[in-house]
């Protein structure tokens, strides 16, 4: 008769997965905590957090946000301290958005989470269903135009709630996704920008926090699982327009069959961004036309819904 194999952690309980990279079998328990504790230890390590901080955590609606959220309010329930509240960004897509935005709602009422919820349309006048229409498609990919118009409604959802700090749900495949195509399309400068210890910007002073930064995209799904986490499974409909969706596919094969050298490449990658962000840095500019901070006269952010409501308009 075969026994039941039972946690390496704890010795009590029986096993609900395998961790490859380092060995380890883990009941739903110590499973559980070690995603927790992980995402603890990357907060004390970066120093992501400070007492009495308000936190805006980015939540989509997905496995990875909706998590976090649960995290962190957890975290926040049991120390105190700090007081969380979700943001959420409309991009305006058809039948995509509509389910993730009552997820959130729900679960946020559960969780007795305060929502803030803002769209593409009201702050940028166009959304991306009509973005994808008017934009010139040799110059502009779907996940460019998103992602740009996504950090900046993001920050004025946390600056319209006061919060000192915006948590998003960055976890280690997509902090090496963006590494790759940051060195693949030769911007090596934002390479700098990956590193995770928060530095405050913005004209109210927010710092950035990415908690889930050194976890595995697929051990926080299983954690959405066993907690019993409600999330969008529907991917975006624009999504595989961009690279990162081939090179999510590369390193899974690669960690198949070699597990731990998402880790391996994630800690060579921190070495690189954290000599790149040591670099002296270019004093930034002030955009002509929203008056935030850019690299140029005029921010990606204008500069991108300027093009789209030209297209737009011709």
């Amino acid at each position: 008769m075969q026994h039941e194999r039972i946690c390496t952690k704890c010795h009590e309980h029986p096993v609900v997965y395998f961790r490859a990279y380092s060995g380890e079998y883990l009941c739903r328990k110590c499973y559980i905590w070690s995603i927790e504790d992980k995402a603890a230890k990357t907060m004390s390590k970066f120093s992501m957090m400070r007492y009495g901080d308000r936190i805006a955590v980015g939540v989509s609606g997905g496995k990875d946000s909706l998590s976090l959220l649960y995290v962190l309010k957890k975290i926040s329930d049991h120390h105190g301290g700090t007081e969380i509240i979700a943001v959420t960004i409309d991009e305006g897509i058809e039948g995509y958005r509509d389910e993730s935005l009552q997820i959130v709602k729900q679960f946020c009422s559960k969780l007795g989470v305060q929502t803030n919820i803002q769209s593409y349309r009201s702050l940028f006048g166009v959304d991306m269903d009509e973005a994808m229409v008017s934009r010139p498609s040799d110059k502009m990919s779907s996940c460019s135009i998103c992602g740009t118009f996504r950090r900046r409604a993001l920050d004025i959802a946390a600056e319209s709630v006061g919060a000192d700090v915006i948590a998003t749900a960055h976890n280690l495949d997509d902090q090496l996704q963006t590494f790759l195509i940051n060195l693949l399309a030769g911007d090596v400068e934002r390479i700098g920008w990956i590193y995770p210890e928060p530095v405050q910007y913005g004209p109210d002073g927010l710092r950035k926090i990415k908690p889930f930064v050194e976890i595995y995209e697929r051990e926080i799904a299983f954690y959405a699982l066993l907690q019993e986490i409600p999330f969008q499974s529907q991917e975006c409909p624009y999504m595989h327009e961009s690279v990162r969706t081939e090179l999510r596919e590369f390193m899974n094969n690669l960690e198949n069959n070699r597990p731990g050298i998402k880790y391996n490449a994630y800690n060579s990658m921190m070495k690189i961004s954290k000599q790149l962000r040591a670099a002296p840095a270019t004093e930034a500019e002030k955009c002509s036309i929203c008056g935030r901070c850019s690299t140029g006269s005029i921010c990606s952010v204008c500069r991108t819904a300027s093009i789209l409501k030209q297209r737009s308009a011709d």
